[in-house]
Order: C-alpha cells, then sequence, then structure tokens
C-alpha cells in the first residue's frame, strides 16, 4: 500500500466515525409534548404562566405550617433553612445584605414560580395551584405586603408592587 493510499484509508476511517458520531448514540427517545408539559411551568414577571387557582394569606398560613414550617421557622425565620421575612434596608450599605422575599425579590410572580417548582423541599411540584397561590400570598402578608384576608390570583399577582422591584438594574441588550 502506497503512502497516498494509506492516507486515503486513514481519512475514510476518521470520517466514517464522525458520521456515526452525528448521527448519536442511539440512546433514549424523545419527550412527549405531555411530558414537557410537566416542566414546562414558567411563570414570568407579568404574569404570562400562572395558573387558574386563588388563595389568601389566610389559608396559606395552613399550607405553611402543614409543609414549610420545619425547614423555614414559624414566621419564615428561617430556621434551619433560608430566611425568608425581614431584611428591609440591609441591601445598601456596610452591614450584610439580609436577601428575603420581602428585602431582595423584585416580582411576586416569582415568588409563586419558585415555590410551585421547587418546594416543599423533599417533594417539588406537589402543592395544587390553590396552595401556592395561598402560600405565596401568605410569604407577601409576612413581609407587610399584602393583608391577612387579600387573595391573590393570575390577575391580581403580577400588579402587587414589591419593595425592591426598582432594586436591580435592567437588562439591555448591547449595553
Amino acid at each position: 500500500m502506497s503512502m497516498r493510499e494509506a492516507i486515503v484509508a486513514a481519512l475514510l476511517v476518521v470520517f466514517a466515525g464522525v458520521e456515526a458520531r452525528a448521527e448519536g448514540p442511539g440512546l433514549g427517545r424523545a419527550a412527549s409534548a405531555s411530558e414537557i408539559s410537566l416542566f414546562d411551568i414558567s411563570v414570568g414577571p407579568d404574569g404570562a404562566g400562572l395558573p387558574p387557582g386563588a388563595g389568601s394569606a389566610r389559608q396559606g398560613r395552613l399550607v405553611y405550617e402543614a409543609r414549610c414550617i420545619g425547614c423555614h421557622g414559624e414566621q419564615g425565620e428561617g430556621k434551619p433553612n433560608d430566611r425568608l421575612v425581614g431584611g428591609f434596608g440591609t441591601l445598601k450599605g456596610e452591614r450584610p445584605a439580609v436577601k428575603t422575599i420581602g428585602s431582595y425579590w423584585p416580582y411576586a410572580t416569582t415568588v409563586f414560580d419558585y415555590v410551585r417548582r421547587a418546594m416543599p423541599f423533599d417533594a417539588p411540584k406537589s402543592l395544587t395551584n390553590d396552595e401556592v397561590f395561598a402560600v405565596t400570598a401568605y410569604l407577601l402578608h409576612l413581609n407587610g405586603i399584602i393583608g391577612e384576608d387579600e387573595r391573590v390570583d393570575a390577575r391580581s399577582l403580577p400588579k402587587i408592587e414589591m419593595p425592591n422591584r426598582s432594586g436591580f438594574t435592567p437588562y439591555v441588550a448591547g449595553r
């Protein structure tokens, strides 16, 4: 075999391997639309993606006591896990910032989105939409943002003005 033939043979082997890899390893299958819908649950700041349902802080207290209190404490003080309440006025200045729902989060819809997809820690996505709305209302109430009997739903939640709404620099493409 000449040098030229050896090079051509080697290139054929290399390119044949590339072609085989382009097809993938042949593992798994494409996800179905119903499977994708279980994970396609994002909620935007404007409320896009919020499901039907509603709840009040009074109702949310019951959900919180049953599902959240063990990690976040009786009043959201964060024992043993993250603090959910307080921290107002700590984001600027020398002292350490206390980033809570009330002091840091810019949109109430983010509370709903996070609770819905990640809480409770031991059983994420196990709460009903009404329970998530209710516990969201309760957390907003604990932070002094809404009243105890105020109901939140897909129409009212995006309208709630969070204390740190203007505390972030908006993203501008090309900046």
